[in-house]
């Protein structure tokens, strides 16, 4: 049987006793019905995976004994920021647990001028809570050890004001920038292999407006097609990051 892995926000170490967060609680319990002495495995984000065994069952916080740990990563070579303009319910969500499947390694959530959804306020911050919720339930399924970062969400505009205009596809640093539009002439395949981070920009439900084009060219991102034909904003991030991996990262 395969030893389930749970996500822990705080410090481990071996031979510390922990109770397991409530999320992760219910599913040992109450989903995959396990019980004292059954094994489970940890991570924090720090890198390494921890090896722990349950000693005390509490169908509320399950107290597990870290046993080991050992650094382990399947981080990809290929370090890509999603600029991802926010789309609605569960279709952000899918995006963003498949691009941590992927291999992403950080996302900014923008707002462009066709988002549909719109997060003032007090509703932003319970957005993001979900969202970490859903890259570190990603991180559980797909073996990583590291959560990416979702950065704070933006203004399109803002957020390329913040950005140092590059000179054509190789920014500063061999960063290359890259923004999905179906009427561009270039594919990935077309352009020269990156020497640093991607920035990979994607757009909401009615995609990037003109304007937007224009700006993200301005602030040297080169403009790809994944084909002929038009994808939705759940599937077109991901199939770009999956063509970013064969190209260049572990695929």
């Amino acid at each position: 049987m395969r030893i389930p892995r749970f996500y822990f926000p705080d410090p481990l170490a071996p031979g510390a006793r922990v109770a397991l967060p409530q999320d992760a609680a219910h599913h040992a319990v109450r989903v995959l019905r396990l019980g004292e002495n059954d094994l489970v495995r940890l991570f924090n984000g720090d890198g390494c995976e921890y090896r722990a065994r349950i000693v005390r069952l509490d169908k509320q916080s399950p107290v597990v004994l870290i046993e080991s740990s050992a650094p382990l990563s399947c981080e990809s070579p290929l370090n890509v920021l999603l600029v991802q303009g926010i789309s609605s319910g569960e279709r952000m969500d899918y995006t963003l647990q498949k691009s941590v499947e992927l291999g992403v390694g950080a996302i900014q959530p923008i707002q462009a001028e066709r988002s549909v959804v719109k997060l003032p306020g007090e509703r932003m911050q319970k957005r993001m809570q979900h969202w970490r919720s859903v890259l570190a339930s990603a991180c559980e399924q797909s073996g990583r050890n590291v959560v990416p970062e979702v950065r704070p969400v933006s203004g399109l505009m803002d957020w390329l004001g913040l950005q140092a205009s590059g000179a054509g596809s190789q920014a500063p640093g061999g960063e290359l920038r890259i923004h999905l539009a179906p009427e561009a002439a270039l594919s990935l395949r077309d352009l020269e292999k990156p020497t640093g981070p991607v920035v990979l920009a994607a757009g909401p439900e009615g995609g990037f407006s003109d304007n937007e084009h224009a700006a993200l060219r301005q602030c040297g991102f080169v403009g790809v097609k994944l084909g002929p034909r038009i994808l939705r904003t759940e599937t077109a991030a991901l199939a770009a990051l999956a063509a970013l991996q064969i190209l260049w990262g572990d695929y």
